[in-house]
This record gives C-alpha cells, structure tokens and sequence, in this order.
C-alpha cells in the first residue's frame, strides 16, 4: 500500500459502507470511544485516515 492511499481521508459514509452496518451503529461506537480515531474538521465533516481504519480493523480482528 503505498503512503498516499494509506493517508487517504475516508467519510464516515465510506466506512460505514465498507464495514455494512447501520449508521446508528457506527455513531454509537464512536460516543462509546469504540470507533477508529477520527479527524474534525472546521466545517463539522469528520474523516477517518484509511491507515487508522485498518489499524481498528486488524485490532477487532485480534480481539475476535
């Protein structure tokens, strides 16, 4: 994976798509502090870098 696909911003849209569950899911695990880091921005538009993502995704994995 090269370092610009890894740094690439992903919409919460895109993640919840990727990981196909309901919106209200994902929202829950981020007020529990469950979710991927995210990054605000000044607009209110979060995003979530692709490599934190899979960082996330592998320590679900580990913990599964």
């Amino acid at each position: 994976m090269s370092a610009r696909v890894a740094d690439e911003k992903m919409t919460i849209k895109e993640v919840i798509a990727d990981l196909k569950v309901p919106s209200s899911t994902f929202y829950r695990w981020r007020q529990l502090g469950k979710g991927p880091r995210a990054i605000k921005l000044p607009n209110g538009d979060v995003r979530i870098r692709r490599s934190e993502y899979e960082r996330w995704l592998a320590e679900r994995e580990d913990a599964a």
